[in-house]
């Protein structure tokens, strides 16, 4: 590690950049030269932020060291309109530009605070943003909805997570991946509240700059943080309804100067949800017929997070954070499954499997950062993070048969308790600097993970619990992935391009421990399975962006990513679901490795449209098998290959009071393996779309009205399972209040309420089909109030501070557009 560091740091040291510089003059209407105002040097492709400046006594305002590329100016003032200037380009020579000219707001406009509200989804160059605290109705969804309507990403029945069609999407929460995967992810995101969420990030091609794992993408889900000065904060409370209440409620407090910004939030919720599932699985001469009323409580989540920013000086900037998520909640799971005899289509015998599951998951996360840059482009970022998650279940399952004709049979009552422990920690190192008329970065990272999973199986017998060997297991998993990476993009005539290589070591080492019956020795003996591997992958990355005309800009890009199994995936343990349900990792399964290719296409800063091609080799799948004939047991592997094309297209409009907002994803994919044996084959393809579209209605004194709606055609789930179409339409209405620092929010949501899933697979002699729903519709009211200072003061020291703080927050999440490696 410490031998990493010294290089980046020598490497950085001896290279030397150039690059220009850019000034102006900024005067108001009356001809005098404007003091204090706010300059902003925006990038001309994508209006992203580059650097910002204030005006002096003279006017006069001046960006250094500036590389090459076009550019626009952005001045905005206290009681001004803001201004924009021309697009312009940076070559091999300083720029000075016309004199800007600021034209006062009318009076009643001076008098109000302006504040700005942004779209509901942003295109940029490199990524799709979600505006999550711009619309109405996101207000009382958790983290889980939120994702579910955002657009390209498809949430399927069993919660997995998917982004124009392909699996193997990678969450981060605020820059840091999460190591949550399955059940454990999905639980946490629906811990997470609209309220505590500024925006969701879609990120389908990420550069070298970024951890190569994400086949799909990565979807950062950033939370909110107060950059404004002073003291100030916000209080917020919500209450929802559909067939149970939900309460949620928070507050957040910040105090910041020139020299520190401390800052912290808290949000508490708490609900009662109900869900229903229905299936069927037709298996040799049985139907298994089963529906069963899911009931999941959050009895009380606490998430918070809280930091210090201490800028030492305008080159040095240190922080600390800890943030982190308690939560305990429980899920009972009711209902019978019929056995019907097919040839005389009779009913033989009735399961009825009930469970009550106590849940208790914390996470706590400690992260310490810091940020160096100084004239010249140069910049080193260092951050050391450490985390840990404590998930606890209890779970008490009965399994009781009866007869045709309602007698009771037998029983089988299990009794499992299973802690399982995720300890987190790495360094990494981002360092950039301007080289050759260009900006070329380099860092590397070094991650540990380290999971402990205990199952302990208690058979029930005459209300007395017996510990079954059989069942029980120990699973501890590590993984250490060593990464360096190196980036560069260059501006050239009407061409900007950009390359990277990542290389990733992995070395993974689990082990499965337990006792099992030997027949020979007529007694217990321990087994020892171990699974090591170790591996180094290559992940090129590149970019090309023709932007002569900013007004009709074209790019391609290419990167090559990874997923690797999850540790749960892999134990060999056979899990008991219920008595004819198991589940068995797979020791065999292999990273699965895509290659995509894409083409974007932007006009007027409006109409995006990006189409994308990838190949999947080794794509994962749950897939089932049979037991006896008719038991059944699920278990992820390989399929073969997964080739998809997709087409996202997406166009803002604004017409006086009324905008409109609309995003098309459509994808054709085709998944196809032989396993080599009768009826384990899969040849299926899929062409599959979906919509989302928000209507705004500016209504007047401080009215303001929302109408969307999303569509998701048929597509395919975990390569298998054929769903059907499902939509919904959500309404909403808010009010400002309280001279502008409150409003209230309210909406419904799922106004129809065609917010259910179905679906069927035919695999391995198994027919399956399955369908449900839950709580989609709901009434939400949601109060929130901002108190203390709101405004951000002009003085140079502490704009250098804004800016030096916005980029420290980037880069601590490990790129300069804001998600980390």
């Amino acid at each position: 590690m410490r031998k990493l560091y010294l290089i980046i740091t020598c490497i950085g040291i001896g290279m030397m950049a150039n690059a220009q510089n850019i000034s102006g003059v900024v005067k108001e209407e009356n001809g005098k030269f404007s003091n204090g105002a706010t300059v902003s040097l925006l990038k001309a492709n994508d209006s992203a932020i580059v650097k910002y400046a204030a005006t002096k006594d003279n006017g006069r305002f001046k960006f250094e060291t500036i590389t090459q590329g076009k550019y626009i100016i952005k001045v905005t003032h206290v009681g001004y309109l803001p201004k924009y200037g021309d697009a312009f380009t940076v070559g091999n020579e300083d720029i000075l530009l016309p004199d800007i000219t600021l034209k006062k707001m009318a009076a009643e406009l001076a008098a109000v605070t302006v504040t700005s509200q942004k779209p509901i989804v942003e295109m940029k160059a490199d990524k799709m943003i979600v505006n999550v605290e711009g619309t109405i109705n996101a207000v009382g969804n958790d983290g889980l909805e939120l994702l579910r309507k955002s657009p390209g990403v498809m949430i399927d029945k069993d919660d997995n997570i998917s982004l124009a069609g392909k699996n193997g999407v990678q969450i981060y929460i605020d820059g840091k991946p999460s190591p949550l995967t399955g059940t454990d992810l999905s639980n946490y995101l629906k811990t997470m509240q609209s309220a505590q969420i500024e925006s969701i990030e879609i990120i389908t091609n990420p550069s070298a700059k970024y951890e190569a794992a994400g086949n799909a993408g990565i979807i950062n889900i950033r939370l909110k943080k107060n950059k404004t000065f002073g003291t100030n904060g916000t209080v917020n409370a919500g209450y929802n309804i559909g067939t149970y209440a939900k309460y949620n409620g928070g507050f957040s407090l910040n105090n910041r100067n020139a020299k520190t910004n401390i800052f912290g939030n808290y949000n508490y919720s708490q609900s009662l949800n109900s869900n229903a599932f229905v299936s069927s699985r037709y298996q040799g001469d049985t139907l298994f017929s089963q529906a069963n009323e899911i009931k999941s409580k959050i009895k009380g989540s606490h998430n918070f997070k809280t930091g210090v920013d201490y800028f030492i000086n305008k080159n040095s900037t240190i922080g600390a954070i800890i943030n982190g998520n308690l939560s305990a909640s429980s899920i009972n799971t009711a209902g019978p499954m019929d056995f019907i005899y097919l040839p005389t289509n009779t009913l033989t015998k009735t399961l009825y499997a009930t469970g009550d599951n106590e849940l208790k998951r914390n996470n706590i996360n400690f992260n310490l950062n810091y940020r160096y840059a100084i004239a010249g482009g140069k910049e080193l970022n260092v951050d050391a993070d450490y985390g840990f998650y404590n998930l606890r279940t209890n779970q008490y399952q009965p399994n009781i048969y009866y007869d045709a004709n309602g007698g009771k049979l037998n029983s089988n009552i299990y009794h499992t308790i299973s802690p399982s422990d995720i300890d987190i920690a790495s360094v990494k190192v981002d360092y950039e600097q301007n080289y050759k008329k260009g900006r070329l970065g380099f860092g590397g990272k070094i991650s540990n993970v380290v999971t402990k999973n205990d199952l302990e199986k208690y058979d029930v017998i005459n209300n007395a619990e017996i510990f079954n060997k059989d069942e029980s297991n120990i699973f501890k998993y590590k993984e250490n992935i060593n990464a360096v990476y190196a980036n560069y993009n260059r501006a050239l005539k009407g061409i900007t391009l950009q390359a990277g290589l990542r290389v990733e070591n992995t070395n993974s080492n689990g082990r499965s421990t337990g006792l099992k019956f030997d027949n020979s020795s007529n007694s217990y003996v321990p087994y020892d399975s171990t699974i090591q591997r170790s591996y180094v992958d290559f992940f090129p990355s590149a970019a090309i962006t023709f932007n002569k005309n900013p007004m009709k800009q074209w790019g391609i890009t290419y990167s090559r990513r990874i997923d690797r199994p999850a540790y749960q995936d892999l134990n060999p343990f056979e899990f008991k679901i219920n008595d004819y349900t198991f589940m068995k990792g797979n020791t065999q399964l292999k990273p699965q490795y895509t290659n995509s290719y894409g083409v974007s296409y932007t006009y007027k800063f409006k109409l995006n449209t990006l189409l994308n091609y990838s190949h999947v080799k080794d794509i994962f799948t749950l897939l089932p098998d049979t037991i006896d004939v008719s038991k059944s047991f699920l278990s992820k592997k390989n399929l073969a290959t997964q080739d998809i094309i997709s087409l996202n297209i997406s166009y803002p409009f604004q017409y006086k009071w009324y905008s409109f907002f609309v995003n098309s994803n459509s994808y054709y994919s085709k998944y196809k393996a032989n396993f080599g044996a009768a009826g384990r084959s899969v040849n299926l393809d899929v062409f599959a779309y979906s919509f989302y579209m928000q209507n705004g209605f500016n209504l007047g004194k401080s009215w303001k009205g929302e109408l969307s709606g999303f569509y998701n055609s048929p597509s395919i789930w975990q390569g298998i399972f054929k769903s059907k179409a499902m939509y919904s339409v959500d309404a909403g209405l808010q009010k400002t209040i309280l001279k502008g620092k409150g409003n209230v929010k309210v909406s419904v949501s799922d106004i129809f309420k065609t917010m259910k899933w179905s679906g069927s697979s035919n695999f391995a002699g198994q027919i399956s089909t399955a369908s449900g729903h839950w709580e989609s519709r709901q009434f939400k009211i949601n109060f929130n109030w901002r108190f203390g200072n709101t405004q951000v003061k002009a003085s140079r020291q502490r704009k250098l501070g804004t800016e030096e703080e916005n980029k420290r927050t980037q880069s601590s999440g490990g790129t300069g557009v804001g998600v980390g490696n």
